[in-house]
């Protein structure tokens, strides 16, 4: 029984704060509805004004005209008496025709209460009294007013419609998502008033309900204390999931800062090559010829940045697949050199590789490699050497690309693999470099269950080692 009023009580506060929630959403809709119709309304108001104006303007330019007579639904009459109306501020007057700016003006219906409100509607006239020319001009926009009437009331109609129905909908969809809440509710109650003490599996199941509000990057299970204070260990672990959504919150606004940076550079120097063609290259085949290079090296730049960031981005949403399958490290170390000694005739490739059967995506590792080995061709000179090995140590598979580049200082080794980092700002950019090919080599390495060691000395070289888990060499034989 009691434990019958204690989820009552529960229900009844989750059902509170869902309506609460619920109003409080309807009411902003409301409002928003509120404004745009009151701007809708403003706009149709100003609207008619203004082409009574232009109206008036043309048929006192085009004149003569016949007094008292309505042609077009408008009607001119002789100014008997001073001028009725308001006046539009001088501010104001250099968006009207300058027939009609200093003109007096009001606007005139039949208020007979025997007529409906679209009688009424019809009967409104738009009047401009020039006090110089002594005129009074009459445009009926009782038909105007009766067309935006009906669109005015189709939109009040959706609107209707959508309030309606935003009260059901809304109200389930906000019950859905407060449910994990409820449910950490009731378990919280239910060990705050529990006599007896708890173990700390009760705890961890309170700690349980926690996941179903976590981000999908944050699904990782809070760990709690062994403790009796069941406040504090919620209190603790609400705490920790806070922090943890701060810190991915930091990073993917760091993460599109930085790209946005990196995008800006090749958009500007595009854009300058562009100017640079409108300038001179009709006439000059040097500019010609060097603006459309630029322009294409460029934009090949920017392509290849925006894959690595689409590939992150997958990786980060966790969307790509991944193809395993058992293949040999030591056969895709030879390919990738020999691909190497062909395209880059500038280094000489030394290479020792071994046997070693690993299981993983043989195309993402293939593209780990020669992220490593891409970074020691930027960075060594010409003629110097560049080393890869593959060999087995243990249960573990060791792929490693050496060079003799200017290495890296110690104190930035750390951060190495963060996104858009570069240990030489001028020397990358030099080089093409993006500062995401070391971030995606690590993903890589992760997503395997590997990573990567680094071992390097300044103006002497660096040491990448792609370390995976190797098959047993009973499977290895089966295969």
């Amino acid at each position: 029984m009691r434990n019958n009023q204690q989820h009552k009580k529960v229900t009844t506060i989750g059902f509170s704060l869902g309506s609460k929630l619920n109003i409080q959403l309807w009411l902003r809709l409301f409002s928003l509805f509120l404004v745009l119709d009151l701007v809708l309304l403003g706009g149709v108001l100003v609207g008619t004004g203004y082409y009574a104006e232009q109206v008036v303007a043309e048929v006192h330019r085009t004149g003569p005209v016949v007094f008292g007579r309505e042609m077009g639904g408008i009607t001119v009459n002789q100014l008997t008496g001073p001028p009725e109306g308001w006046t539009v501020p001088q501010v104001f007057q250099r968006f009207l025709p300058k027939e009609t700016a200093n003109g007096s003006r009001l606007v005139r219906w039949d208020g007979d209460p025997d007529l409906s409100w679209w009688d009424i509607l019809g009967t409104f006239s738009y009047h401009v009294h020039l006090k110089d020319q002594g005129l009074a001009y009459a445009f009926s926009v009782g038909r105007l007013l009766r067309v935006f009437a009906l669109i005015l009331a189709a939109v009040f109609a959706l609107q209707l419609y959508s309030l309606a129905a935003n009260i059901f909908s809304q109200s389930q969809v906000i019950r859905k998502t407060l449910q994990p809440i409820s449910e950490l509710a009731e378990k919280a109650q239910t060990l705050s008033q529990a006599r007896t003490p708890f173990y700390p599996g009760e705890v961890q199941a309170l700690a349980g309900k926690l996941e179903g509000i976590t981000a999908a990057k944050l699904d990782t299970r809070i760990e709690l204390e062994s403790t009796q204070d069941e406040l504090r260990s919620v209190a603790s672990a609400i705490n920790g999931l806070l922090d943890r959504i701060n810190h991915a919150y930091q990073m993917q606004a760091r993460f599109v800062s930085d790209a946005s940076h990196e995008l800006r550079t090749p958009i500007a120097a595009i854009q300058g090559y562009a100017n640079l063609l409108d300038r001179w290259g009709k006439h000059d085949p040097e500019a010609l010829e060097e603006s459309i290079a630029a322009i294409k090296e460029e934009a090949s730049n920017m392509q290849d940045l925006v894959e690595q960031l689409l590939f992150l981005a997958r990786g980060d949403n966790n969307t790509m697949s991944l193809e395993i399958e058992p293949f040999d490290l030591g056969a895709l170390g030879e390919t990738i050199v020999r691909e190497y000694q062909m395209l880059d005739e500038d280094h000489e490739y030394v290479s020792s590789f071994e046997s070693v059967l690993v299981e993983g995506d043989q195309g993402l590792i293939k593209q780990a490699v020669r992220v490593l080995v891409d970074n020691a061709r930027k960075y060594t000179p010409a003629g110097g050497k560049i080393k890869l090995l593959v060999k087995g140590e243990g249960r573990q598979a060791h792929i490693t690309v050496q060079d003799e580049g200017i290495g890296i200082p110690p104190e930035v080794i750390s951060r190495i693999f963060d996104r858009f980092f570069r240990a030489d700002e001028s020397r990358a950019r030099a080089t093409g470099g993006t500062g995401l090919g070391l971030s995606i080599a690590h993903w890589i390495a992760d997503r395997h269950g590997g990573h990567i060691e680094v071992l390097s000395r300044e103006n002497v070289g660096s040491r990448f080692t792609l370390v995976l888990p190797a098959l047993p060499p009973t499977t290895e034989s089966e295969s």
